[in-house]
């Protein structure tokens, strides 16, 4: 089990031994009583609901085992978290501070995340269209998946050449709003996807696209804390007070594979129905029976194997996020070292 997840209310965790004790309200009689012991050993996370009560020991020996935990509103809004406690990195701070500073160096980066975003959109795209029966004449969305994969491999060259960020953001923005449009056409009937909407999301779909972001983000955030590196100094995504820039800049090349992806699954394989969200603030959000399908699904997703063709071995989406964080750490020394995530 390598994640928890606790989203049931008013749970309580405690440690007895070498493992957890989860506490709840019997589904029978209300009374509390124990619903599941958890295993420490081979436990890598925690993800909670904002009214599960920890006691002190349980969350000393979490951090004590480098279990990080992180937390959320009953909203399914990130709250923030608790890290084990870190080994002092101060030479790579400051290394990090320095490269940040330079264009040079942020623009290769940068450079070669969105490539990869490219290609992965790409490679995510050709799937969907393999996986479609062909029609003669060809449907009219065969023909825009097939004319937006031409227009993506059009794009690289000149994301490759970019003289700026800005330069290289409009491409960047250019080849999602295309990818969006050719991928909204694999979904169901019963959700549509427009357009890109956050803050709040509108549908049910940019609902999915926003929380599912939003669990990678919340990873790739505490990865770069364990391995030395300030989250907030970005290279795509400039660094602004009250965001992880470098968090938001390493998760790029995973949305297609794991972002755009999930959602996709979750409403063609009816996992999520209109049952599981909500209107409220002006938005559409996941529920919570919705959020603990939608956990499950992003689990399964982040730890399930596969054959990298990039780094030739066996590996998981979890995995390689956590190698960004290391590989953006040797990049500073080495900015060619740095190789971002690739779909085969």
């Amino acid at each position: 089990m390598p994640t928890a997840i606790l989203t049931q209310p008013d749970l309580r965790v405690r440690l007895t031994s070498e493992r957890l004790e989860v506490y709840g309200p019997d589904p029978e009689t209300g009374d509390e009583s124990l619903l599941r012991p958890i295993p420490l050993h081979d436990l890598e996370r925690v993800v909670a609901g904002e009214d599960v009560h920890f006691t002190s020991p349980a969350l000393a020996e979490l951090l004590r085992r480098g279990i990080p935990v992180q937390i959320f509103s009953w909203q399914g809004r990130y709250l923030g978290g608790f890290l084990p406690a870190l080994q002092p990195a101060g030479q790579t701070r400051i290394r990090q501070y320095q490269r940040t500073l330079d264009p040079a160096f942020a623009l290769q980066i940068a450079r070669r995340i969105v490539a990869a975003k490219l290609y992965n959109q790409r490679r995510v795209l050709q799937r969907l269209l393999a996986g479609r029966p062909q029609q003669e004449p060809p449907e009219p969305a065969a023909t825009l998946t097939r004319q937006t994969i031409d227009r993506l491999e059009g794009l690289f060259t000149p994301v490759r050449q970019a003289g700026t960020l800005d330069e290289l953001r409009g491409f960047e923005g250019l080849a999602t709003a295309c990818y969006y449009q050719a991928w909204a056409t694999f979904l169901p009937a019963e959700f549509p996807f427009e357009r890109r909407s956050t803050r709040p999301p509108l549908n049910p779909v940019n609902a999915c696209i926003s929380f599912a972001a939003t669990l990678l983000y919340s990873e790739a955030t505490a990865f770069c804390h364990a391995h030395g590196l300030d989250p907030a100094l970005g290279t795509l995504h400039a660094p602004d007070d009250g965001r992880w820039s470098l968090a938001l800049d390493l998760i790029e090349p995973f949305r297609p594979a794991l972002v755009e992806a999930l959602a996709l699954d979750l409403f063609s394989h009816r996992i999520l129905n209109h049952d599981h969200f909500e209107s409220r603030d002006g938005g559409c959000f996941l529920n919570p029976d919705g959020r603990r399908k939608f956990f499950l699904q992003y689990e399964r997703r982040m730890e399930r194997q596969f054959l990298s063709e990039a780094v030739g071995h066996r590996t998981t989406i979890r995995q390689q996020l956590e190698q960004q964080a290391v590989m953006f750490k040797t990049a500073l020394e080495n900015p060619d070292s740095f190789e971002p995530f690739l779909i085969n």
